[in-house]
């Protein structure tokens, strides 16, 4: 990413400050933080962050300890890098006199409960308080559009894994575990020109293809059973997510009719998604198709969702967090039907969302089954 992306984005938060009644914003969901600063160290666990951003309108500090010094000085050229020694809550009055800050504004959405009580402890007891102000992820906001150097990182991490899907689907035979062929996959993503995965891939082939999120047991693939592939990897931080469902030999009508249906609904929310459409209206699109064919009960997840720095981030395509779609945006779009103890189908492709409407991302040189 060129560095003037950068010094944009931190501008675009800064021109936020007022409105959100902050003289200083805190950063420490990794993503965010990757967005903002280009420090790409990751967090194993919820209550220990390799990093935190402190930003002002003419300070920007990257406080961190002694494991990640180096490479955040290598990455994060605009922020002055502070290691300390102590833990970070110990860290705050520091900070908070470096850079006079009266009222702070947190990740309201990510800062563990822990970490959120030791802060607020130390805002109230320093001279003179801090008072500590809950953000709504208002870094996630801004990560909503994607500018052309982020669709150019995503249009190849989508191909990619059209590759790697291809190359399993072409590998595929009766026998095999489903264990051993997201494993398959994972080795695919390590040979690509990529970070890694994105997510566990799913592998879930007969009733297991019921489960949406199923994980890949010991069960043997069979011939004309339903196989659902869903893949991401990561290339420059950015993920990519997609779906196949395939079968082995000649499946029973029952599911043909639901492959076609499921098809049916992706392709009309692919054709009529525009820019100022409310996501529960493009969600309806497909859902109307489902429920009109008497599966209405058995597709139970939104239409699609945001993909970026998170492999799911906004905006949530569907009708319980309501926005309008904007030209700029990523995301999936990935209708399923699924019958329990039976199996399902979910077909799934990235698109971003432009003048005239989506262009998809995701290859179909991995074959649709029918």
């Amino acid at each position: 990413m060129s560095q003037f992306i950068f010094e944009n984005r931190l501008s675009s938060l800064r021109s936020k400050f007022d409105s959100l009644g902050v003289d200083t914003v805190w950063i420490i969901q990794p993503e965010n933080r990757r967005y903002l600063s280009f420090f790409k160290a990751t967090d194993g666990q919820l209550n220990e962050s390799s990093g935190s951003l402190f930003i002002t309108m003419d300070q920007a500090l990257l406080l961190t300890d002694s494991r990640y010094t180096i490479q955040a000085q290598e990455e994060a050229v605009d922020f002055e890098v502070i290691t300390h020694k102590q833990g970070l809550s110990n860290a705050l009055f520091e900070i908070f006199d470096r850079l006079n800050t009266r009222r702070l504004g947190f990740e309201g959405n990510y800062l563990v409960w822990d970490l959120y009580e030791k802060a607020k402890e130390r805002a109230s007891k320093h001279s003179p308080p801090v008072e500590l102000i809950a953000l709504s992820a208002i870094v996630d906001e801004m990560r909503e559009i994607k500018g052309p150097e982020e669709v150019e990182v995503l249009s190849r991490s989508a191909q990619l894994t059209g590759d790697v899907i291809a190359q399993v689907i072409k590998e595929l035979r009766p026998g095999q575990a489903e264990k051993d062929v997201a494993w398959r996959i994972e080795t695919l993503i390590r040979e690509q020109d990529a970070d890694g995965v994105a997510f566990p891939p799913i592998v879930a082939s007969g009733p297991n293809s019921a489960l949406p999120h199923a994980i890949p047991t010991d069960r043997l693939i069979r011939e004309g059973e339903p196989i659902i592939l869903d893949v991401g990897l990561k290339v420059d931080g950015y993920c990519s997510d997609m779906t196949r469902t395939i079968f082995l030999g000649n499946p029973p009508s029952y599911f043909k009719e639901i492959y076609h249906i499921v098809r049916e609904a992706q392709v009309s929310a692919l054709e009529y998604i525009r820019v100022g459409m409310k996501t529960a209206e493009a969600d309806s699109v497909a859902r109307d198709i489902i429920k009109k064919a008497g599966f209405g009960d058995f597709f139970g997840h939104s239409l699609g969702h945001g993909i970026g720095l998170a492999p799911h981030e906004r905006p949530a395509v569907g009708p319980l967090k309501p926005e309008v779609l904007q030209e700029g945006m990523v995301f999936t779009i990935e209708p399923g039907i699924y019958i329990p103890e039976k199996g399902g189908v979910r077909l799934e492709e990235m698109v971003i969302l432009e003048k005239d409407g989506v262009r998809v991302l995701t290859t179909n040189k991995n074959f649709f089954a029918f």
